[in-house]
């Protein structure tokens, strides 16, 4: 896999002109721009307060054992909703939700290998094909920004860095691979505070499932992310690493499926769910 390009600005205003614009916008007005094509970047930052969501599209014949997959791996894949067959709705995330068009970015995968990355899906639509919605990060980082925790990727205006790491899923009939992780470098006062704060959000990813060491976990370079992009790690920092919903591409390069789409990592759904009601007590 190549490193996804950074993050773009609304379609037409410079990059430095976008994160006022972005933070502007709600959650349906996002999908609307993102449907009319006027926003084609990534999702980071835009519409606060909503919860954003990874997305995996597959056959009805293995729509049963990915749920099975999730279920065994709640970390990487919390489980948000499933459309029925064919049905490219989602009323419980959102109203007017139109999984064909309301993603920046989607990617078509054939046989294990991603072929194509695309804007819509319209063309690629079939009957017989179940979405399957997973929390994201994205809505555990706005509460760690409320605590006054900095996130240098959204500083830097980029993707999160994310690698495929040494760590096995629990295989689930045909559905096996490696854990993706995602990563975000603090300082280890912030790295404990963080562990308390992420915890109290198992429906989008949790705890860190590892911090410090990445080599124990098999990434030998930080400074290479299989997917996103690089950010730098100081001196007096710690890398710290969240189970990623990009997970399922990884499982999808192993299990080589015929046909299957997800989104392009950073390439969000913006739900109508708030970010609140995903943290427990």
């Amino acid at each position: 896999m190549q490193n996804e390009p950074s993050a773009t600005g609304l379609q037409g205003v410079p990059t430095e002109a976008a994160a006022p614009t972005r933070a502007l916008m709600g959650a349906a007005e996002v999908r609307r721009a993102i449907r009319a094509g006027r926003h084609t970047g990534q999702t980071s930052g835009l519409a606060p307060g909503y919860v954003q969501a990874n997305l995996a599209i597959l056959p009805r014949e293995l729509a049963a054992e990915f749920l099975r997959f999730c279920q065994l791996n709640p970390k990487p894949c919390p489980l948000l909703a499933t459309s029925e067959p064919g049905d490219p709705r989602l009323p419980t995330l959102g109203a007017d939700l139109d999984i064909r068009t309301d993603l920046p970015r989607y990617r078509i995968w054939q046989n294990g290998a991603m072929v194509e990355e695309v804007a819509d899906i319209n063309s690629y639509w079939r009957d017989d094909l179940v979405a399957f919605l997973l929390g994201c990060s994205f809505s555990f980082e706005e509460a760690l920004l409320e605590d006054g925790i900095p996130l240098r990727h959204l500083a830097c205006g980029s993707n999160v860095p994310m690698w495929r790491t040494n760590i096995d899923t629990m295989p689930a009939g045909r559905f096996r691979g490696p854990l993706v992780v995602s990563m975000r470098p603090l300082k280890p006062a912030d790295a404990i505070r963080a562990v308390q704060i992420t915890s109290r959000f198992p429906a989008v990813h949790g705890a860190p499932v590892h911090i410090g060491k990445p080599e124990l976990i098999g990434i030998r370079d930080l400074m290479q992310p299989d997917y996103g992009d690089p950010v730098a790690i100081e001196a007096d920092e710690l890398p710290v690493f969240w189970a990623c919903g990009v997970t399922p591409q990884s499982v999808i390069a192993e299990v080589k499926p015929a046909f299957c789409i997800t989104h392009a990592p950073g390439y969000m759904l913006i739900t109508d769910l708030k970010n609140s009601r995903m943290a427990i007590l």
